[in-house]
């Protein structure tokens, strides 16, 4: 199968590698990809933000299936440009990539199809968002209402930081003040064809920069899968599932397409569990970063098979898909200054030496190539790697991905310490 990925971070890096592990003999392109992808895939010079210059290289090279990475693209439209041309694409179009695109839309939706969440009040002035602390009360939670790569939320009892982050985000558009929800956080993703879902593993990830959920919101700085705790409350991790795929992803998927704007592509639901229960947070249209690194690689269905179905509506042939009893944790190296002001440029080093780590594989998030040939790949954003361990245990899944960590060198460089130590224990 021909295959375009489009993206560049440490989420299509994983998408790849799970479509490498397949028997099967792909040939993989993406776009643009960094220096560590390209050593699994071939790197096409297209604007994966150009619908009309994606589906001219699709067709142009009998391309199969296009898988879109992040969310950009989506919101640009470039799934629908595809699907005009008849180029099968994993991804919703436009107006269902709104999901991720808009708080506000995805409130909406969620309240048309009766799903669990918080109380969520649409602020437009500083005037309603005072007004909204007011009504809701502290912690307060204050989301910028579109696209603003993992940094449009904040939760925090300071009403002055609460209010300078809505008045940063309000010139762009409105703001979302949210009821402040307690509880343990879960991702949970859903492959959707517009009419069946079919879910995958749950993860949880750690978004704070530093050890104790301390320090600012990042992309997030590491996750794991599956989550066995969930037994405690729901019996089993499927009895979950079950749950969040009946009173969570079946309904928004049947209201979506009942407005005429099916999802086709990777539904992530956001959910905390809160003592009245489960409640969705947010809604993304792809894959999340870094839960991928460590859902992708305990997939045992082919990825390929299950990516084509949802992109050609027939989800409802495969079965529900199967995961190792491997457990998976991935812990995210980052340039010094992540994530107010990451500093880019320096050299990687012992990447070799953390790959030879048994039951360790490394993705890469944001890596070039040095300008004189022969040298070190350097760091070219803030999430940098993704080194991730897989074992029968979670204790000896963290042995092995610190020691792995522990061998690459990077000037300055970061990570937390305490990625699955709970569950370990």
């Amino acid at each position: 199968m021909k295959i375009l990925v489009l993206g560049s971070g440490a989420r299509e890096h994983a998408i790849i590698l799970a479509l490498r592990a397949e028997q099967a003999e792909h040939e993989i392109f993406v776009s643009p990809g960094n220096a560590g992808i390209a050593q699994d895939a071939t790197p096409v010079s297209v604007d994966p933000l150009d619908g009309a210059a994606v589906t001219s290289f699709a067709n142009e090279h009998a391309i199969n299936l296009v898988v879109v990475g992040p969310e950009a693209p989506l919101v640009a439209g470039v799934a629908d440009a595809l699907r005009a041309h008849g180029v099968p694409v994993f991804g919703p179009g436009k107006a269902a990539a709104q999901l991720e695109g808009s708080k506000a839309f995805a409130k909406r939706v969620m309240d048309a199809a009766g799903v669990p969440t918080g109380r969520a009040v649409r602020a437009s002035t500083v005037a309603d968002v005072e007004a909204a602390f007011d009504q809701l009360g502290a912690p307060y939670v204050v989301k910028a209402d579109g696209l603003a790569a993992g940094k449009g939320v904040i939760v925090t009892s300071d009403r002055a930081a609460a209010l300078a982050h809505a008045e940063h985000f309000l010139p762009a558009g409105p703001v979302l003040v949210e009821e402040f929800l307690t509880g343990p956080e879960v991702s949970l993703f859903f492959l959707s064809d517009g009419d069946t879902v079919r879910a995958l593993s749950p993860a949880q990830d750690f978004k704070r920069a530093l050890d104790g959920d301390e320090g600012p919101n990042t992309g997030g700085m590491g996750a794991y899968s599956p989550l066995p705790w969930l037994a405690e409350q729901f019996g089993s991790e499927q009895a979950f599932v079950e749950e969040v795929t009946r009173d969570v992803a079946l309904p928004v998927i049947r209201q979506l397409d009942a407005e005429g704007t099916p999802f086709i592509g990777l539904l992530y639901a956001g959910l905390i569990l809160t003592p009245a229960g489960v409640r969705v947070i947010e809604f993304n249209a792809r894959f999340g970063d870094p839960e991928t690194q460590v859902v992708l690689p305990r997939l045992v269905t082919p990825l390929s098979e299950l990516l084509f179905a949802a992109a050609s509506g027939t989800l409802e042939d495969q079965p529900e898909p199967v995961f190792r009893d491997d457990v998976a944790i991935t812990v995210v190296l980052a340039s010094e200054g992540y994530p107010e002001a990451p500093q880019t440029g320096r050299p990687i080093e012992g990447l070799a030496d953390a790959a030879a780590v048994e039951g360790v594989h490394v993705a890469h998030a944001a890596t070039a190539s040095p300008d004189a040939p022969g040298g070190s790949l350097v760091a070219s954003g803030g999430r940098v790697l993704s080194v991730v361990a897989l074992a029968s245990d979670f204790r000896t899944a963290r042995e092995r991905a610190y020691d792995a960590i522990g061998r690459i060198r990077l000037d300055g460089s970061h990570h937390r310490s305490d990625i699955a130590a709970r569950v370990a224990e």
